[in-house]
Order: C-alpha cells, then sequence, then structure tokens
C-alpha cells in the first residue's frame, strides 16, 4: 500500500525544512510518492495518483519547489486519505477468500467410475444434477439426496437394472444395483455354489437389464426298489433328478409326481414299476323292449310278436400292477361282436267286459273274501298265489293276464277269475268255491 512511502517522505521534508537552499527527496531512493486526484479530501486542483516511477534531476527540483510551497501534512491526515483504499482491497481480497471457500473438492462414483471434481453444490442433490446424473425409483444413492456437501465428501451411485429372474422354476420380475451377475445373486441372498445358471457370474449387467435362469442346489430323496437314495441337484425335472440318481425307467414306469415338473428341495420321489398285461373279454348287450298298443287286445293282454335276443361286446382291458400290487382294470376299446335284437310287444287297450255269460249270478265277493279277505293286493305265505282269487301266475298269464295277479286290478281279475270258472268250474278253489253257489256258506 502507499502509506508507507509516504511517512518517509515525510520525515525526509521534516528533515531539511530547516536547510536553505536544498532541495528535499523521498526517503526510498529512486520514488516518488503518489499524491490524492482532484476533488480529493484534502483540497481542490491537485492531481491524481500516479503510478510511482524513477526519479530524476528535474523530478527531485520540482519535489523540493512543491515542498517549499506547500504547506506541511501531518501523518494523520494522510491515514485518512488512503483509508478508503484499504477498504476497497480489503473487501475485494475477502470476497475472494469468501469465494474460494465455497468451492468444494469431492469424489463422485457413479456405477463404479469414480472420479474428483471441485463443485458449489450445497447438497448432493445439487451436485447430481449439475452433474446430469439422473435418478430413478429403482437407483441408490450413498449419503442420500439432500445431505450436506462438505469438502472432501464421497458420493456413490448406483443406476437400478432390471432382471427377469426365473429362479427354481418360479419367474419374477426384479431389481439390482449390482452390475455383475454375481453382485445380484449375493444381493438378493441366492446361493450360487453348486447352481445352475444360464449364464455366466461374471456376466456384466446393462442398464437394458437382462434374462436370468437360476437352479439352486437341492436334496432331493428317490424311492425306488424299496430304498431310497438321496442325492443334491440343480436338475430342472424330476425326470432328470432319477437319472442322476442312476435309477432307469423301463416301459410304463413313472414316479408318484409328474415326470417334467420341478423337484422342490427335501422332496421325496416314489418310482412306480408298473407292469400290465392286457384282457379280452365277451360281455352282453341287453336287448330292448318295444311296446306298441294294439286296440284288438283286451285291456291287460300282451302279446310278444317279436322275441328279444342279447348282443355281445368284446371288451379289452388293461390290468396293471403297480409295484406289484393289481389295480383295478381299465378299460381301452371295445366291439360289438353281435347287436342285440329288439323284443316287440302288442299291448291290448280294448275295455274289458264287465260280465262273462253265466257267470254274473254268482257271489264273486262272497269267494274273494274267503281266499284273500277281500284284498286284490293279497299274496299267500308261500308267495305263489296272489290276489282276490289267489291265483298263481301261471294260470293267470294262461288266462291272459300279464305280470301278478296281485298287480292287477280288482275288475281285471274279477273278469279273468269267470274265465277260469268257466273252463274248470269251483276246482281252482278246492276250500272256498262252494261260495259262489251258496252265499251263506
Amino acid at each position: 500500500m502507499p502509506y508507507e512511502p509516504c511517512g518517509p517522505s515525510y520525515e525526509a521534508y521534516d528533515a531539511t525544512a530547516g536547510t536553505s537552499g536544498t532541495s528535499g527527496t523521498s526517503g526510498i531512493p529512486g520514488t516518488t510518492l503518489g499524491t490524492v486526484g482532484a476533488g480529493g479530501a484534502d483540497g481542490a486542483g491537485e492531481p491524481e495518483a500516479s503510478v510511482p516511477r524513477p526519479a530524476g534531476r528535474g523530478d527531485a527540483r520540482r519535489g523540493a519547489r512543491r515542498r517549499r510551497t506547500r504547506p506541511v501534512r501531518r501523518p494523520e491526515t494522510n491515514v485518512r486519505r488512503l483509508l478508503p483504499q484499504a477498504l476497497v482491497v480489503a473487501f475485494l481480497a475477502g470476497g475472494t477468500t469468501a469465494f474460494v471457500a465455497q468451492d468444494k473438492p469431492v469424489g463422485l462414483t457413479v456405477d463404479g467410475r469414480p472420479r474428483t471434481l471441485h463443485t458449489f453444490a450445497d447438497d448432493v442433490s445439487e451436485l447430481l444434477a449439475e452433474e446430469g446424473v439422473p435418478l430413478g425409483p429403482h437407483d441408490r444413492v450413498t449419503p442420500a439426496p439432500g445431505t450436506p456437501l462438505v469438502a472432501g465428501r464421497q458420493v456413490a451411485v448406483r443406476h437400478g437394472r432390471p432382471v427377469r429372474l426365473t429362479l427354481d422354476g418360479q419367474r419374477h420380475e426384479v431389481w439390482t444395483t449390482a452390475r455383475t451377475v454375481d453382485g445380484a445373486l449375493r444381493q438378493w441372498g441366492v446361493r450360487a455354489e453348486g447352481a445352475y445358471l444360464s449364464t455366466t457370474r461374471s456376466q456384466a449387467i446393462s442398464r437394458a437389464g437382462l434374462t436370468l435362469h437360476v437352479r439352486t442346489e437341492r436334496s432331493v430323496t428317490i424311492m425306488a426298489d424299496g430304498r431310497p437314495r438321496t442325492v443334491r441337484t440343480n436338475a430342472a425335472t424330476v425326470r432328470e433328478a432319477v437319472e442322476q440318481a442312476g435309477i432307469v425307467l423301463r416301459g410304463e414306469d413313472t414316479t408318484s409326481v409328474p415326470l417334467d415338473s420341478f423337484p422342490r428341495d427335501g422332496q421325496t420321489v416314489t418310482v412306480l414299476r408298473i407292469t400290465g398285461a392286457r384282457e379280452v373279454r365277451e360281455e352282453p348287450i341287453p336287448f330292448a323292449v318295444r311296446r306298441t298298443d294294439d286296440p284288438t287286445l283286451p285291456r291287460g293282454t300282451e302279446v310278444i310278436e317279436q322275441d328279444g335276443q342279447p348282443g355281445v361286446r368284446r371288451v379289452t382291458y388293461t390290468v396293471r400292477a403297480v409295484n406289484g400290487v393289481r389295480q383295478r382294470p381299465r378299460l381301452v376299446g371295445s366291439e360289438v361282436v353281435r347287436a342285440p335284437r329288439t323284443r316287440i310287444v302288442r299291448v291290448g287297450t280294448r275295455p274289458h267286459p264287465r260280465s262273462v255269460h253265466g257267470t254274473d249270478h254268482l257271489d264273486w265277493q262272497g269267494l274273494a273274501r274267503c281266499e284273500s279277505g277281500g284284498r286284490a293286493d293279497a299274496v299267500d305265505d308261500s308267495g305263489t298265489y296272489g290276489g282276490l282269487y289267489q291265483l298263481d301266475e301261471e294260470t293267470w298269464h294262461r288266462l291272459g293276464g300279464r305280470g301278478r295277479p296281485q298287480d292287477a286290478s280288482a275288475e281285471e281279475q274279477t273278469y279273468r277269475a269267470k274265465k277260469l270258472y268257466l273252463s274248470r268250474g269251483t276246482s281252482p278253489w278246492p276250500h272256498c268255491g262252494a261260495r259262489l253257489t251258496d252265499p251263506a256258506r
């Protein structure tokens, strides 16, 4: 600052003021003191401050003349002149210091690529915005966004990567910030030792992601031929696990779970040894019965127009034994050897006559009370005779009835009993026949 040269200059002036005829010079050899410009605090008309330059003889003479004509300035007055300049310089120096103080060296690592940079950012979010590092919902930042930045702070950004993962037969859509398959497996807690991977563990995972199939090593027990065999496997199917256990499937052999299913850890699979044979049987085919109404026949009368005949069907079964236990036969095919023939029956629909000539005057109600107690559905203890008049089925059918006599109506039973009387008299009723002619009995 120009304050320090001023002091000696005035001292030099004071030292020579009492010596007449001697020109005064500055106390710093080869320099001259610059003055405050016009309009300054010390008066008007003074020249502006100039840059110090080497002093010659003319400058020395001019300086002596000025000292002789100008009143002496006190040192404190000169301090007042230079104080504003000092404040400006101090302000500029302080601003520069504050500017430098806000510039911080920090470290930024993005997906494993480190670099060191200087920043004026106040926190992690501003730093990432300045550096053009976008963040997605699956990205990870350490320390967290919004953390204040200080000199030396290390910021790490790991971008999320989508992985289409099939783990032990189950499909998943997952995200990872790891850059390799090995790192992703560790991040998910998947044990890679002994596992099958569709790619290498060192395979890089790009920002676009990848498709990964993983089958971890599992313990599976195979029960075959009466003994268990436990294997450690990363097989994709039960069939592969069975083969790894050294078990050969022959013919129709299978397992207790589908062979193409995924073997689970701790699962027990039973091998089913299957032996089988074919059986061919001939089975009857029942014939159908077709009934047609015939108004020329009395009601209740049936006439077989065509007899029925059963058919024959040849049926093929497979009979299997599973681990020595015979199973239920399974139908595998059939063919008709002979078709059945339908029975055709004509059924009378003509109403029965209410009377039979020569029998209407007899006491049929008395006979019925004696034979069956007057009950149309009565059956004797032996099951041979039934109905109002206790007729057997053979006699009933000979009289034109169908089915059993006890199933027919009382009107039909009486009609057919009258017909029987015309042909045989009271002999069919040896104990109660006399009731027909003698109601008192």
